[in-house]
């Protein structure tokens, strides 16, 4: 019983609560508390019962709501703007826009949802009264105005909260109450309900002071009276088995009612025309929200079913011309070629006629309430939608409008939805291109569905854009090409419609008037006569209504024998009687009509007697007058009259009168207000009927004269079985033959007059003035003759002034021209490279004065720094054993190896033996676009003016390519002259090696004599200076300070050989980790190493190697004096044998001048290889067991002196051996055993060893010199390469060969080993423990790649959203977790953010170099922050219709996405992030 007390006092609060709401400036929370007791005091049924009975619940809320939205009422200025009594609420109050009757609507419709309280509600007269006095508050609110003159100032968006009381307070109450009216039992409720509606409705259109114009230019979107009314009657039909006639109002009252929702069509067709513009955005906004899916069922489905309702029970002729009254094109309407429209522009007569015959279109054939079953109409929803576009299961169960209310069985995800989707539609699971976009998994329509169930109406009525209506045109198209159905462009099918429920059977009557039939009839004629301002839209929809006719003809015509005498009843205007079958085949022979002074047709004189059979009716703007020449009398048949006659008959009920044509003097005078041009009379010769200008229409679309055959002559079958499935699909010839078919199958007069037409067809005779279409035509010939003269002139006038150009050009230059042409003639096979400037459009060399450059991005990239020498990809961790820790990736290594050379040699000559670069390195990558470097500086000038820039930082120097629009940050100057000597290829040149040993040295030794000379500063040097700075700044300082003394050239010379490095190792990983594909790599098309080379070249040779450490005489010569080295108190240089031979060969390469010639080239990888495999020896030599040392030292001291002693291994390893064993270098205990006793297993091993250098100096090869890669079986990769580089002398055959015999000692090996040795066996004595960790290790990185992740996303969702931040120490709002190492990280956390860095920014430059791939925990998505900016990806995880879930809203079970993973690891890899994803915003260092 305690809840029953609560629940009354709670009640006789509640006049308060709504106080306190209103009061309230929180109020979202505040409603949201109320609710939430609410909820569950009114949610018991038998409580909600109880408290209704004994507290007058119902009375209370009504009367708070009623009272609520009484404090903001203001007076309505639909219609009648002075007289007005009526009333609506403001849409701009708070109370409306903030939602603030929330709560208590939304208690009202859950108590509402117990029968027995709504069953209360139903009766209780005195309630409906009040509610329907609540509802018309809302009735006309949100009124538009048409702006005529100038654009509104200031958009209002007031609209939405329009739309959402609508829907809030007046429609779903609506529906709650709908649910309890579903039987016959409860027809008194709805006769109820229609009663005090119909009251409320009488009162509004008195307090407006409507009589039966609307006020033109004025629309509301908001009819919820019109809509209950509507509703209930829908239920009453369909449900309750209630006679309609019964609870219909007088004739008055439908006329009436059917004006508002009627002007909403027309005015839905002038927003599409662009009609009121000036009213700004909101006003198409409240066109689409009108039929979205969440509404459409409570605004446009009850406003055309209640316009339905009355074209049934109305005078058709009324309702039809109103139509076109409404939409503003009756004076369009007439025969005469020219007309004078007073209410329309022409330019918008077109889309306005479209949009009327549209509209009928729908009414027609629309069976939503009339007679469809919950099935079929969940089942054409969705077909409708799916035929727009593939859709998302989501997102279809978004669109399909579903009942507001749960009880009415069509519920989203009940089994009746999954049995339609899977009925109607196939799935397409997700795809991907990479570099494509992101795609979920798809349902896409069945064949069947397009051939038999495709509805243009239905996608009509349900699209919000237009552009959708095209888009399911356009894949109706395509299906039936594919099918092989129709190849050309067909219009839209006809489908057959639900039989109609009897209730509404006086539909069918407005098929069958003569107003429609004179508009078809003259629309076909106009269009056949290409009059101005029709389309291919128009047929199309005067064919569809001809043949909504045809199929729904009225029963009780039988044959028509008697229509003999049918002529003699022809007595008041154009057609004998009203059914459509029998009017096709009637002739019109004349025509009256009015038309302005300058017609073509007044020229015409009229015949002199207009014959007495023959009909001459005449149209003027307003009129169209029938004369016959035996009455004499002249009628008037006039749309706009025709309607008001009707009216008037209808108001005065004077039935006598009424079959008299008396007229109220008004209407004959009646006309639009505006200047009426000077009209004539002219009487045109027709001697058409509608059969005759269908058959002359279809040669018209032919092209051919008699294209059409009836097809009964040649097979009578077609009469009896006209459904043929030839005539499903087609254009407009296709519609034409299956409407002449069916009006044949229906007549056999019909029948025998169109074949009496096809016998005696004549080409259809224009007027003799040129028809419009073909002086359009004809005039577009001749202005692009005019415009084809016009280029060639400019074309002409270009080439001259650019011969002139480069001729002037030329003379500058004449002094040196003959040294010029005594060179080029010497190196005829040398090409300058010449670029394409993308910005001016010009082409030439790059030159010292005005460089070109390449579009390049430059971006820091710890890519490499992740590889780890295990094939095992790590895991990201979900739970507490599983830890990551960095120790065995790349860059951990190579840093610990770098730091342990500092503490034991020369710092200096520590920075050459390694390569830096393997975290914040810095990757360089091109579009391939080149341009002049001065232009790209006007073109960043414009960028930076120019205030509308998205996603990138001009000041910071990024733009997009001008070409393509791919993101890039700087431009790297194009050296002079040609890119690369490309001469043919030489693998051995005729020195021999001594001499090419000495010339590499002297080389180095001429430092600064680069081509391009510093001390006069060029422009291209100071590119080049430039590009270099912004190279540096790529990364962070501590990416590229290593050295022990800050700011040490030594480290400018690391960083920028590393750079080369990096790049050289970023398109090795591109290309899978091997040479073996060959070919130029995908990657090669981004790589601009050429370029790359030049500049860093350049900046290397200012810094002077003295001659005494030159790396280069430590590998080529034998020092002299062994004991210099102990005596100097500084630490040693770095031993050869633990220098990296990588680095050193792009040391000994940049400081060479370039360019640099094949034959220094293949020499210093020579010299290099001889180092790299007494280092592989060395290593080797460790690793195996001391008795293997043994015997491989006495095996190869026996072979020492045969004469191919320094090309074996088995030699130069005993030679080694022993060598080392002089220092303590083999004295340490074993570490790792290498069982190595077989000798392929030691070939193989020291293959292996030396493949990397291969393969990095193969691509440096094809960089500098072209050429292409062979591509080759990853067993062959060694030799293949080491003859592509000139190492092997010779391909021996395969089985004989060994690695050994790539060598080519300088001097003679063994004395070169001794010394690279005794470097050894000294260090050994000092640092016994050292040596052998020091050694180079055969390096066996596997490819970088992300942390897997688990199948589940509930896994890692479980594991992380409660973990607490190893920061901060507290649970993160928003917790993400970085997929490179695992971090967990607070996203956008105050709490770890360190100098104005928020904690994902901060790891995304410890970790990436400024590139961070975070996994965001509670929302499924994965954003990448990209130095100063970032970007949502995606999600990789999807749900079982393999759908994204973005922040886990809807809470279905989410499976990893394998392919889209793998497409984000790509991205990463590949480093392409800034070029696939579009949508980049800065993240002011607040992630």
């Amino acid at each position: 019983m305690g809840d029953i007390a609560f629940t009354k006092t709670f009640v006789q609060h509640y006049a308060f609560i709504m106080k306190t709401l209103k009061k309230s400036h929180e109020s979202d929370t505040m409603s949201n508390r109320i609710v939430h007791i609410s909820v569950q005091l009114f949610s018991n049924e038998e409580l909600a019962r109880q408290v209704t009975e004994e507290c007058q619940l119902l009375d209370i809320m009504v009367t708070v709501l009623l009272y609520m939205m009484e404090s903001c009422l203001i007076k309505s200025e639909l219609q009648d703007e002075e007289n007005s009594l009526h009333v609506v609420v403001n849409c701009g109050e708070a109370l409306l826009k903030n939602n603030t009757y929330w709560p208590l609507v939304s208690d009202f419709i859950n108590i509402l949802s117990h029968q027995s309280v709504a069953k209360k509600f139903l009766e209780d007269h005195g309630l409906l009264v009040t509610w329907m006095n609540f509802v018309s508050f809302f009735q006309g609110m949100n009124l538009n105005k048409r702006e005529l003159n100038e654009h509104v100032e200031f958009e209002s968006q007031t609209y939405y909260a329009a739309f959402a009381a609508e829907l809030e307070a007046c429609a779903q109450p609506m529906w709650g109450l709908l649910s309890h009216c579903k039987v016959r039992e409860t027809q008194e409720y709805t006769r109820n309900v229609v009663r005090y509606c119909l009251e409320a409705l009488q009162d509004w259109f008195d307090a407006i002071n409507f009589v039966d114009e609307p006020a033109p230019n004025q629309v509301t979107f908001h009819l919820p009276l019109h809509r209950y009314f509507a509703m209930f009657l829908s239920k009453a039909v369909k449900c309750q088995e209630l006679d309609l006639d019964t609870i219909l109002p007088d004739q008055e009252m439908l006329m009436k009612l059917m004006i508002h929702p009627l002007q909403i069509q027309a005015s839905l067709s002038e927003i599409h025309s662009n009609m009121w513009v000036r009213n700004g955005l909101q006003i198409k906004g409240q066109a689409m929200t009108y039929v979205q899916s969440h509404f459409c069922n409570s605004m446009i489905d009850p406003d055309i079913y209640l316009l339905q309702v009355c074209a049934s029970r109305l005078d058709p002729d009324y309702f039809i011309s109103s139509v076109f009254e409404r939409f503003k094109v009756v004076d369009l309407l007439t025969m005469a070629s020219q007309h004078q429209n007073t209410v329309l522009d022409s330019e918008h007569e077109r889309s306005m006629l479209e949009g009327a015959l549209t509209f009928l279109v729908l009414l027609l054939s629309l069976r939503l309430h009339l007679g469809m079953t919950d099935d079929e109409i969940l089942r054409a929803e969705m077909v409708a939608q799916l035929c727009m576009n593939d859709r998302t299961h989501s997102s279809l169960l978004d669109l399909i409008p579903e009942n507001p209310n749960p009880k009415s069985g069509i519920i989203p995800g009940s089994l009746s939805f999954e049995s339609v989707l899977s009925a109607v539609a196939d799935f397409k699971a997700p795809v991907f291109e990479p570099g494509g976009s992101m795609q979920q998994g798809m349902y896409t329509p069945k064949a069947e569905v397009w051939d038999k169930e495709f509805d243009p109406v239905m996608v009509i009525l349900r699209t919000v854009y237009r552009r959708d209506v095209q888009s399911a045109m356009d894949r109706y198209t395509a299906f039936l090409k594919q099918s092989g159905k129709f190849p050309g462009n067909p219009w839209p099918p006809y489908k057959k419609r639900t039989p109609l429920h009897p209730s509404y059977r006086g539909l069918i009557k407005l098929l069958h008037c003569k107003t429609l039939h004179i508009v078809l009839f003259t629309l076909l004629y106009k269009i056949l006569m290409d009059h101005q301002n029709l389309s291919e839209h128009v047929l199309c929809m005067v064919l569809y209504l001809i043949e909504l006719g045809l199929e729904n003809s009225p029963e009780q015509e039988s044959d028509e024998e008697e229509s003999a005498g049918g002529q003699e009843r022809c007595h008041d205007s154009w057609f004998p009687g009203s059914n459509l079958v029998s009017n096709m085949r009637h002739f019109i022979n004349y025509v009256r009509v009015r038309v302005p002074e300058t017609a073509p047709e007044v020229k015409r004189e009229p015949p002199a007697s207009t014959s007495s059979d023959g009909l001459a009716s005449s149209q003027s703007s307003r009129r169209k007058s029938l004369q016959r020449e035996n009455s004499g009398t002249a009628q008037v048949f006039s749309l706009v009259a025709e309607r008001r006659k009707k009216f008037q008959e209808i108001i005065n009920r004077n039935t006598s009168e009424a079959n008299q044509v008396v007229r109220p003097k008004t209407s004959m005078k009646w006309s639009a207000p505006g200047a009426t041009p000077q009209l004539t009379t002219a009487i045109l010769e027709v001697k058409e009927s509608i059969l005759s200008l269908l058959i002359k229409l279809h040669h018209k679309l032919s092209g051919k004269q008699n294209s059409y055959y009836p097809p009964w002559l040649d097979d009578v079958d077609v009469l009896i079985h006209p459904e043929i499935p030839r005539y499903a699909h087609g254009d407009g010839m296709t519609a034409v033959e299956r409407i002449l078919l069916k009006a044949a199958v229906q007549s056999r007069l019909n029948k025998r007059i169109i074949e009496e037409i096809c016998r005696k067809v004549t080409p259809p005779v224009p007027p003799k003035k040129i028809s419009s279409a073909e002086k359009k035509t004809l005039d577009k010939e001749e202005r692009r003759q005019k415009a084809r003269e016009r280029q060639q002139k400019l074309l002409a006038e270009f080439a001259s002034r650019q011969k002139s150009f480069m001729e002037t050009a030329m003379d500058v230059e004449s002094p040196d021209a003959d040294i010029a042409m005594e060179v080029a003639t010497s190196e005829q096979h040398v090409s300058e490279a010449i670029y394409d400037c993308v910005i001016c459009g010009q082409s030439g060399p790059s030159t010292e004065d005005r460089p070109t450059g390449l579009v390049v991005l430059l971006q820091a990239s710890s890519v490499l720094g992740q590889c780890r020498n295990s094939s095992e990809p790590r895991r990201l961790p979900t739970t507490e054993e599983e830890q990551i820790y960095p120790w065995d990736t790349c860059a951990a290594l190579h840093d610990v190896r770098l730091t342990t050379l500092q503490r034991y040699f020369k710092d200096s000559s520590c920075l050459q033996a390694v390569s830096i670069g393997w975290e914040g390195g810095v990757y360089v990558q091109t579009c391939g676009h080149t341009l002049h470097i001065d232009c790209h500086k006007s073109y960043m000038e414009s960028l930076r003016n120019d205030q509308v820039l998205q996603g990138f930082s001009v000041d910071k120097g990024e733009f997009t390519c001008p070409l393509c629009r791919q993101f890039a940050n700087s431009v790297l100057p194009c050296y002079p002259g040609n890119n690369m000597e490309r001469s043919v290829w030489q693998s051995h040149s005729n020195k021999c090696m001594q001499d090419l040993v000495q010339e590499v040295e002297e080389l180095q030794e001429q430092l600064g004599t680069f081509p391009v000379s510093i001390s006069s500063e060029t422009n291209l040097s100071k590119e080049m200076e430039s590009v270099m700075k912004d190279i540096k700044s790529t990364t962070q300082k501590k990416y590229t300070d290593y050295s022990k003394t800050p700011g040490s050239p030594d480290n400018d010379f690391l960083f920028m050989y590393s750079v080369a490095r990096t790049n050289l190792e970023l398109e090795l990983v591109h290309r899978g980790g091997n040479l073996c594909s060959g070919g130029a790599s995908t990657a090669g098309k981004r790589s601009c190493l050429n370029q790359l080379f030049h500049v860093l070249a350049m900046h290397m040779r200012l810094y002077s190697i003295d001659s005494a450490y030159n790396p280069w005489r430590k590998l080529t010569q034998l020092s002299q004096d062994k004991n210099s080295e102990l005596v100097s108190e500084e630490l040693p240089e770095v031993p050869v044998l633990y220098r990296d031979v990588s680095s050193l060969l792009l040391i000994q390469i940049l400081t060479m001048p370039q360019p640099l010639h094949r034959e220094h080239f293949t020499c210093i990888i020579k010299v290099l290889f001889t180092l790299l495999y007494t280092q592989a020896l060395a290593a080797l030599s460790v690793k195996c067991s001391a008795e293997d040392r043994m015997a491989w030292k006495e095996s190869g001291a026996l072979k020492k002196n045969t004469p191919s002693g320094e090309k074996s291994w088995e030699v130069l390893l005993g030679h080694v051996i022993s060598e080392l064993s002089k220092g303590k270098i083999y004295e340490e205990e074993e570490t790792e055993e290498l069982s190595v006793v077989n000798p392929d297993s030691v070939e193989c091993y020291l293959q292996q060893f030396c493949l990397p250098f291969l393969r990095i100096t193969s691509l440096l090869q094809h960089h500098l010199f072209g050429g292409d890669l062979p591509s080759c079986q990853e067993d062959e990769e060694f030799t293949v390469l080491a003859s592509c580089l000139g190492l092997l002398p010779s391909f021996q055959s395969a089985h004989q060969f060994t690695s050994a015999s790539c060598l080519d000692w300088p001097v003679p090996a063994f004395d070169m080993i001794s010394q690279w040795c005794s470097e050894l066996a000294s260090f050994a004595g000092r640092h016994p423990d050292q040596v052998k960790a020091l050694l180079i290790q055969e390096p066996k990185w596997d490819l970088p790649r992300l942390l897997q992740l688990p199948e589940n996303y509930n896994t890692i969702f479980q594991y992380y959203h409660r973990k607490t931040c190893s920061v901060c120490t507290k649970v993160p709002k928003d917790p993400a977790v970085c997929l490179v190492c695992g971090t967990f990280v607070c996203l956008k956390g105050l709490c770890c953010k360190q100098q104005s860095y928020c904690e994902c920014v901060l790891h995304s430059q410890n970790c990436g170099a400024g590139t961070g791939i975070f996994l965001l925990i509670n929302a499924s998505v994965i954003i990448i922050i990209r130095g100063h900016r970032f970007c949502l990806w995606g999600s990789v995880y999807l749900d079982a219709h393999g759908e994204e879930d973005r922040d886990l809203r809807r809470g279905k079970p989410l499976y990893i996405c394998k392919e889209r993973y793998k497409v984000l690891e790509q991205q990463w890899v590949s480093h392409t992030f800034d070029h696939i994803n579009k949508r980049w915003g800065p993240h002011y260092n607040g992630l």
